[in-house]
């Protein structure tokens, strides 16, 4: 594989653990800011919003940039905005500079996934957008936890001076690898690229992504109390289990990818029935300590084995004009997923549903994707086998 998909894969590391860290430093931000630990979680969600709002915009802006010199101002954005985050002396001003970062997200993974398709042969470009996505994968499994723990013996704003240094690094060696040739192949002005979205096909893409990602999260988001109150682990034991579950989204990242260089419906089709089936044994194995905890790692990998065939999904709903801002837009929906799955869980709990029985709610949503992408199949043309 090209080295330049490994240097989008380092700028996918650092935006990932910007967005998750702040995790793990909530009492952290909390304490130094004199607000409550409720107020220090609305960082989470104004980052989400940050993304889905940023998505086209900057995408628009950029639409007729080449790739290259577009995701290095994106980098520049990230960087300063993680600057600011740790110069930040107010909660409104860390939700500003949060949100400004965010606005690169979506933008960054939805033109790095085109760039990464541009830079190999058509099949393989389902892995090229894998291994991208190997650096958020990544993030989680070794840069959230360190970030953490260099925020926790430090100071948390020291966490956000070392993803700038991360965001600095990323920049230096996008810059000499990225190759400068690489162009958008339909020019065309802002109100064409977003006739992409009035696609039926696109817009079905976009659902999926949207439902499949509400059923992970709708269990995820709680797996700290499903894990120690359902399935009696103690809190110690939470952490290390999380690492196992972002050893999961690794593998599962690199087998969606690969399978769906050979045959992108069926993965498509499949991991969304992994999924929902991974879910549905969850809700029966998590009053168990080992069984919830082998679930857990199987729900990293179902999870991060749909993301680059959906996206692959979507962009080839999307060719021609607008296929970056659709790209970008599905990143958005990844992210709407997650707030969507996180409220429903939310609102089953206040219903008092236990929360090993989130697992059996969560299953309908990538079992609906799955129907709509045999919908897709019947009604939207052309699809490789």
């Amino acid at each position: 594989m090209p080295t330049a998909l490994y240097a989008l894969s380092l700028g996918a590391f650092g935006i990932g653990v910007t967005e998750f860290v702040i995790m793990g430093l909530l009492l952290e931000v909390a304490d130094s800011l004199a607000i409550s630990i409720t107020m220090a979680g609305t960082l989470i969600s104004g980052y989400a919003l940050g993304v889905v709002f940023g998505a086209p915009i900057l995408t628009i802006f950029t639409a007729r940039w080449p790739y290259r010199q577009a995701l290095l101002l994106l980098m520049g954005i990230f960087v300063l905005g993680n600057l600011a985050c740790a110069l930040a002396p107010s909660y409104s001003f860390l939700m500003a500079a949060r949100i400004v970062t965010a606005l690169t997200h979506g933008t960054f993974f939805g033109v790095g996934s085109v760039m990464a398709q541009r830079l190999v042969g058509k099949d393989r470009q389902a892995s090229a957008i894998a291994i991208m996505f190997t650096g958020l994968t990544l993030a989680n499994v070794l840069g959230v936890p360190f970030g953490t723990w260099l925020g926790q013996q430090t100071d948390w704003r020291m966490t956000f001076i070392a993803v700038s240094g991360i965001g600095i690094l990323a920049a230096l060696v996008m810059a000499m690898a990225l190759p400068k040739d690489i162009v958008p192949e339909d020019v065309s002005d802002w109100r064409t690229d977003l006739s992409v979205l009035r696609r039926g096909p696109v817009l079905r893409g976009l659902s999926m992504t949207v439902l499949g990602y509400a059923g992970v999260f709708t269990v995820f988001t709680y797996i700290s109390p499903l894990l120690t109150l359902s399935a009696g682990l103690p809190e110690a034991a939470v952490s290390p289990v999380l690492l196992g579950f972002g050893a999961g989204l690794v593998v599962g990242n690199i087998a969606g990818g690969r399978l769906a260089d050979r045959a992108l419906v069926p993965t498509v089709l499949g991991s969304l029935g992994l999924l929902s089936a991974t879910l549905a044994v969850f809700g029966l194995a998590a009053g168990s300590g080992i069984s919830a905890v082998t679930m857990t790692v199987a729900l990293g990998a179902a999870g991060f084995a749909t993301v680059a065939p959906l996206q692959a999904w979507v962009m080839l709903q999307a060719r021609g004009a607008g296929q970056a801002l659709a790209s970008s837009f599905n990143i958005a929906a990844f992210n709407l997923g997650n707030a969507i799955g996180a409220w429903i869980g939310g609102v089953l709990l206040s219903a008092n549903v236990a929360y090993a029985s989130l697992s059996f709610y969560a299953a309908v949503f990538p079992l609906a994707a799955l129907a709509l992408g045999g919908l897709s199949i019947r009604r939207d043309a052309p699809f490789p086998a």
